[in-house]
């Protein structure tokens, strides 16, 4: 079984901003749904070669009435050339199919969601289970086996 790594649910995610959603996506809006977010950098090589790529083969593999597959774009460093132009071209290039938030800016160099959940950098992945408890959380390339399995483990409780 997995642990649960926060007690009760997890705070919300503080977002400035969604691409491809009709309604702004909350932790408190996915309740009864397991919830993947993945977060990430559009100029991070291993977002782009491992990160988002995982997300969009979860999406794939699972129904969305089961899990919620988001993307997190949270930037730390190069602030200056991933503004909101850059991103919805690469929102557009990539075709990710889920919608994606923008971490809102933070009082330092890190950005709010980041800060908040004590995320070490990109990719990171966070599952949330069906009460929107923080349930796993992935730094770096995540083996898709051992995600399918939370994941499956997840949707069964």
């Amino acid at each position: 079984m997995l642990p649960v790594l926060s007690a009760g649910a997890a705070p919300e995610w503080i977002v400035s901003a969604w691409y491809g959603a009709d309604d702004a996506p909350t932790l408190a809006s996915c309740r009864g749904r397991v919830t993947a977010l993945e977060t990430f950098q559009m100029l991070c090589p291993g977002c782009i070669s491992h990160g988002l790529p995982q997300a969009q083969r979860l999406r794939a593999a699972f129904a969305p009435d089961d899990l919620v597959v988001l993307g997190l774009h949270t930037v730390f460093e190069h602030h200056a050339v991933m503004g909101p132009d850059a991103l919805e071209a690469f929102l557009h290039e990539y075709r990710l199919g889920f919608p994606v938030g923008v971490d809102a800016p933070g009082e330092g160099p890190l950005p709010r969601t980041m800060e908040l959940y004590g995320l070490r950098g990109t990719p990171s992945l966070l599952l949330f289970d069906r009460e929107g408890r923080l349930r796993a959380h992935h730094f770096g390339a995540a083996d898709d086996l051992r995600v399918g399995a939370e994941v499956g483990e997840l949707l069964a409780t």
